[in-house]
């Protein structure tokens, strides 16, 4: 019988395994089951390899939604002192908003405001409302006549009142001398504006303007 280094490569028989020296086919069988291993071993390494990136870019986003959570977490004291101080400073606003039966007052309160003011109202005409997010908005054009500083005067009595009034678009002419009343005051001028107020909408006008946009 032949040992491993009388075998010469030549003679063996690739067809015929059967008749292999002992020698022969116990190297054949140590070097398919050492390739069996390795091929195994490296597929089954690149396979794992696979996987520890995976959890690896798992680990780095759960590390960092964490460190998120941590971090509000934190300032989770903070953030309901903030929501507090909104929810206290929308409740201010909205406090100063009419309803719909307050409207009718507010408007009054406009007028009498002027006249106490030493202006005289030309024109004064409520446009109609336009709906907003969770309120409407009323436009109203006016017309004044009086001096430079009681226009001054009745724009920081309006800002004034309790209800939010602003002014917009306003424009300041020299009034026209009247010839048939025979009276005419020196330096009298004339405010024509846009004052807009706001009044919140009930919780039947929210669902209706809600079902509206829908």
């Amino acid at each position: 019988m032949k040992n491993l280094n009388e075998i010469d490569l030549a003679d063996i028989d690739f067809s015929n395994i059967g008749n292999w020296p002992l020698a022969g086919k116990i190297s054949a069988i140590a070097g398919l089951c050492a390739a069996l291993f390795v091929g195994g071993y490296m597929l089954d390494t690149s396979v794992q390899l696979d996987n520890l990136d995976t959890v690896a870019e798992k680990e780095t986003e759960l590390r960092q939604l964490y460190e998120l959570k941590q971090a509000k977490a934190a300032n989770l004291a903070h953030y309901k002192k903030q929501l507090e101080d909104i929810q206290r400073t929308f409740g201010t606003l909205l406090s100063q908003l009419p309803s719909k039966t307050e409207v009718a007052d507010l408007l009054t309160d406009i007028t009498q405001t002027g006249l106490s003011n030493g202006l005289e109202f030309e024109f004064f005409k409520p446009q109609s409302e336009i709906p907003k997010e969770f309120y409407v908005e009323l436009p109203i054009q006016l017309k004044v006549k009086g001096q430079y500083h009681e226009f001054g005067k009745f724009m920081s009595s309006v800002a004034s009142l309790p209800r939010i009034v602003t002014i917009h678009d306003f424009t300041i002419t020299k009034a026209k001398e009247n010839t048939k009343k025979g009276r005419h005051k020196k330096g009298e001028l004339i405010l024509e504006a846009e004052a807009k107020t706001y009044r919140y909408l009930d919780e039947k006008e929210l669902a209706s303007l809600n079902k509206v946009k829908k």
